[in-house]
């Protein structure tokens, strides 16, 4: 990784994150506001049941795409829950938000304790070539030296991966959902006996909705919208953060502070952009404090940019479509050497 960040001292560079974490924490940003998240689960739950409800009054009819569409962003929004219990965002200590997290993983059905451990790994090290699972993706390559070891049909997925990207995202929420079970098999979760009964009962309840309401093939179809939608619309949320921002190799070191924003985007736009990414794109401020509350961190991000600026360390900060073209551009350049003929 190269960068223009100017050499400093260990002892300056961690009293450089104490300054900026003084003055986020004295603006009142690290504090809970479980008001605003109890509205925010409020509304999700209440459309989450209301999608069913319409559902179930439809009975067999192909407008019950729509209603896969609209669970399918619903879902999304729990997932967005999900993810802030899993970093503590949402009430004091580790039971209470980990009761949360559970409760979404049964509406969602991902393994709460998967992703929190697999999450948890990113936020140590993200971009790192090895260390970083969110880069552990065999059909695509985010290094040059991950795309040197591609053989076969990954290969070739890799050599057009830029073209792939966005269709391979279709599949995400089908393998978060296999993840989680692949986990809990294993028992590397903690709570293990819990999540399983949490996984089942969605399965058992998803499986049997649909088969008491609709025909096999419009069943199929109605799985087919609701997981495809899910996973772009997750992927589209966490492909713009890192990817195609700078890579940390193995024998590289770098303080807190720059690990977190040189490796990070953030992403420009209205609530909505809140709304839709689920504060995800303020993902500078979210990396360095984790525990931040999501409403705060759009307050966070003038102030961290400001620091950053102050000490010339490199701030990204693009629109939302600008940020999907840079993660292509890294994508077809790096799979560039797959498409060469060998000689």
């Amino acid at each position: 990784m190269t960068s223009t960040v100017p050499a400093t001292s260990p002892a300056q560079r961690g009293s450089e994150f104490a300054e900026l974490s003084r003055q986020v924490r004295a603006a009142g940003l690290l504090k809970r506001r479980p008001g605003w998240y109890a509205r925010a689960a409020g509304l999700s739950i209440g459309a989450f049941a209301a999608c069913w409800t319409v559902f179930g009054l439809l009975g067999d009819s192909w407008w019950q795409l729509v209603v896969a569409a609209a669970l399918a962003v619903v879902s999304t929004q729990l997932a967005y829950l999900g993810h802030d219990a899993g970093h503590k965002q949402i009430l004091q200590g580790r039971r209470a938000n980990d009761a949360v997290g559970h409760l979404h993983a049964l509406l969602t059905g991902i393994s709460f304790g998967w992703w929190v451990t697999k999450h948890n790994r990113h936020h140590a090290n993200p971009n790192h070539e090895d260390e970083d699972p969110d880069l552990e993706i065999p059909v695509l390559a985010f290094s040059a030296e991950q795309a040197r070891g591609r053989t076969g049909l990954l290969r070739w997925t890799a050599a057009h991966q830029a073209v792939l990207f966005f269709p391979l995202l279709t599949l995400e929420g089908v393998m978060l959902h296999w993840a989680g079970i692949d986990a809990i098999a294993r028992g590397t979760v903690r709570a293990r006996v819990l999540e399983g009964l949490l996984l089942a009962t969605h399965v058992g309840a998803y499986v049997a909705a649909l088969s008491l309401v609709l025909p096999p093939g419009k069943a199929l179809a109605f799985v087919a919208v609701q997981k495809g939608l899910w996973g772009v619309l997750m992927g589209c949320a966490f492909a713009p953060n890192h990817k195609g921002m700078d890579m940390v190799g193995p024998d590289e070191k770098l303080d807190f502070l720059r690990k977190q924003v040189l490796t990070s985007r953030d992403v420009g736009g209205g609530r909505w952009v809140d709304v839709a990414l689920g504060g995800l794109n303020h993902q500078v401020a979210h990396h360095l404090f984790p525990s931040m509350p999501r409403p705060h961190l759009r307050l966070a991000q003038p102030i961290v940019e400001a620091f950053c600026a102050e000490r010339g360390i490199p701030y990204i900060r693009c629109s939302l479509l600008a940020s999907y073209g840079q993660v292509l551009q890294h994508l077809h350049a790096i799979g560039e050497p797959l498409r060469e003929p060998r000689g």
